[in-house]
């Protein structure tokens, strides 16, 4: 078949004769070489070279349809790096806001540039992440790293332009690279390609999401199974498991060494004080890196280093609150309150403004971490500063206790200062399950949820507004206290012990809703910490209800009226669930199943329990008439009959 370039053949496209819009494609082909369609999917072999056309002919079977990629491995294609649609694209996306670009086939770092250029001022906090998907990219990398703000390895044209045995080569030295250069990386393509089609990946993709968090990727991306397939939720859920699971693996302390050691000396000194805060987090077991930052750089240069706790970054900016979201580990939090005016103070005003703004916000990032449950009170914390206003003047490093010392804070959701609800201390111990669970709540905790009559809940009119979220999160605080319990109860072979925690939890879960009426009183910040509640709840039976099945043979720890109880108990959480418009079933709740899986159990230990039962009146009847013929026969030297 004949590949034209000729605008005439346009809107041809058959068998014999396909147009291409690459006006130069038989100068940069020769004989012999191959051109790809499709993603590689379709292979033609060039057989000639005319003046507007390439004669060819398919080498693998397959459906084209028009606007298809084409790749060219071992030619050097001449497009500009932005075309007159990619300079309208970019117009747009400055217009509208967007906080980062992907650039497709970046080559040189001078297409970095172009793109920058054409940006603008307007332009010029966002973000630019170069798709390394040719030969000639990979040969420029080291200048182009130098030029963009990340690098994205997207394999699927890279396995095209160049042999695919040398794939994961590449993958590895772009990686290293940019972990060394502190620049966000991401590695996309086909890496649950399967579950596009499939729920679940093959092992081999799941080692391939594994290597490539490992490796140092700071992002893994999906493009097929989320945009066209069959189970998008599934796989993004799969990939953030492999995700936790490969991050809990790495080794921290000789990874911070060796990012220490290969990075070229001497460092700025954001540089010099983020590494040194990520030391003293190893130094001091910490649980957090608060970082204050305008732009992102230090909360970058943080995760460069690798640090294996949670990086709290604070800004005002809400683009740069964005986009640290491709660096690992950290958790952007954004700071409404403005800014002090110190336009007419001193020096020393304007130094004291600056630093009690600076430990509002610690005290902010503090707050939120509590309430998201990334520190606990008194945990040790990092904190890294500039000595004043600006970017690029983080030279000051702390160490602090997670405590709240302002009496008001500004949260994340913007909603009203309040101040934050301390975490409660460690639970101890699960306490025996004789012991009611509800003495162990505060009075203010009974009445909220409903377990004891209230003053207050008894004169509250229907027009009331229902208990604030700082009450209903303290109370819950004291629950998610018992769920723990709960679990640490089951993993240490506790089991009725802790489904009765479980159920009681429930209870007044249930009691509390119906009470206080949370499905439609409450606002819609209360609403998503309660949503998060239940959920957590439903996640916390569902790791109760896996040991059901291995503890069914335990016939003193499982009895039949505990078993009636537990499934009463599920049938009641799946009703409650459906009622408030709670059921989600990607989060694995099937609550016919589980009723299925625990009357399978009963029935088991129902069938263990005759069996035993009729062992027991054989061996009384053979005892009484043995006792019969002792009286009549000699006794027999030879064993007895047991059941």
């Amino acid at each position: 078949m004949t590949f034209s370039m000729d605008p005439k053949d346009l809107n041809e496209g058959s068998l014999d004769l396909m147009y291409i819009d690459y006006p130069k494609l038989h100068r940069v082909v020769a004989p012999g070489r191959t051109i790809y369609m499709d993603d590689g999917i379709m292979a033609f072999e060039v057989l000639e070279c005319k003046e507007s056309s390439v004669r060819v002919v398919a080498r693998t079977d397959g459906v084209l349809s028009g606007h298809k990629g084409i790749n060219l491995p071992g030619s050097e294609v001449d497009l500009p790096a932005l075309s007159e649609k990619d300079k309208q694209d970019l117009t747009f996306g400055v217009e509208q806001g967007v906080d980062i670009i992907f650039a497709s086939f970046i080559r040189t770092a001078q297409d970095v540039r172009d793109i920058r250029e054409h940006l603008g001022a307007k332009g010029a906090h966002i973000k630019i992440v170069v798709k390394i998907e040719s030969t000639q990219g990979v040969e420029n990398f080291d200048e182009i790293l130098e030029a963009t703000d990340g690098v994205m390895i997207a394999r699927g044209d890279l396995g095209i332009e160049i042999p695919a045995a040398q794939v994961f080569v590449v993958q590895k030295m772009i990686t290293a690279k940019c972990n060394v250069a502190g620049k966000p990386v991401i590695c996309a393509t086909q890496m649950l390609e399967s579950m596009t089609y499939n729920p679940r990946p093959t092992r081999a993709e799941v080692s391939d999401v594994s290597n490539a968090v490992l490796d140092g990727a700071d992002c893994v991306m999906l493009s097929g199974e989320t945009a066209k397939g069959n189970y998008p939720l599934h796989a993004v859920k799969m990939m953030g498991e492999i995700s936790l699971l490969a991050e809990s693996a790495i080794a921290y302390p000789p990874l911070f060494n060796e990012i220490r050691a290969a990075t070229r000396l001497p460092v700025g000194t954001t540089e010099a004080t983020c590494s040194s805060a990520v030391n003293a987090a190893l130094e001091q077991n910490a649980r957090a890196i608060i970082c204050i930052t305008t732009t992102g750089t230090s909360a970058r240069l943080l995760s460069k280093y690798r640090p294996e706790i949670p990086i709290l970054v604070v800004t005002r900016n809400y683009n740069t609150a964005r986009q640290v979201h491709l660096s690992r580990g950290c958790y952007p939090f954004h700071y409404q309150k403005p800014p002090p005016a110190s336009a007419s103070a001193s020096e020393a005003e304007a130094r004291d403004q600056w630093q009690n703004d600076v430990d509002e916000r610690i005290q902010f990032a503090i707050a939120n971490a509590l309430d998201a449950g990334l520190v606990k009170k008194d945990d040790v914390v990092i904190s890294i500063q500039g000595w004043r206003g600006g970017v690029g003047n983080t030279n000051t490093m702390r160490i602090l206790r997670a405590n709240l010392e302002s009496p008001a804070l500004w949260l994340s959701s913007g909603f009203s200062s309040r101040a934050a609800t301390p975490v409660p201390p460690e639970t101890p111990p699960l306490r025996p399950a004789s012991r009611a669970w509800k003495h162990s709540l505060s009075p203010n905790s009974k009445s909220l949820l409903g377990l004891e009559p209230s003053n207050t809940a008894q004169q509250r009119g229907p027009g009331d507004r229902a208990p604030t979220v700082s009450q209903l999160r303290s109370s819950f605080a004291e629950i998610q206290g018992e769920l723990k319990r709960a679990l640490d109860g089951i993993h240490g072979g506790q089991i009725l012990a802790s489904f009765e925690i479980l159920s009681k939890v429930t209870d007044a879960v249930v009691v509390s809703c119906e009470s206080l009426g949370l499905a439609s009183e409450l606002p819609v910040v209360e609403t998503f910490h309660r949503d998060n509640f239940w959920r957590a709840l439903n996640q916390c039976w569902l790791v109760a209800l896996q040991n059901v099945s291995a503890a069914q043979s335990d016939s003193d720890r499982l009895r039949e009226e505990h078993l009636v109880h537990l499934r009463d108990s599920v049938v009641k959480w799946g009703d409650a669930l459906e009622k408030y418009g709670l059921v989600d079933y990607e989060m694995g709740f099937w609550e016919s199943d589980i009723v299925d899986m625990l009357d399978n159990v009963l029935k088991s230990v129902r069938v263990a329990a005759a069996v035993a039962d009729g062992c027991l009146l054989g061996q009384e009847e053979g005892e009484e008439e043995a006792a019969a013929n002792t009286a009549t026969t000699p006794t027999s030297n030879g064993p007895t009959d047991q059941c």
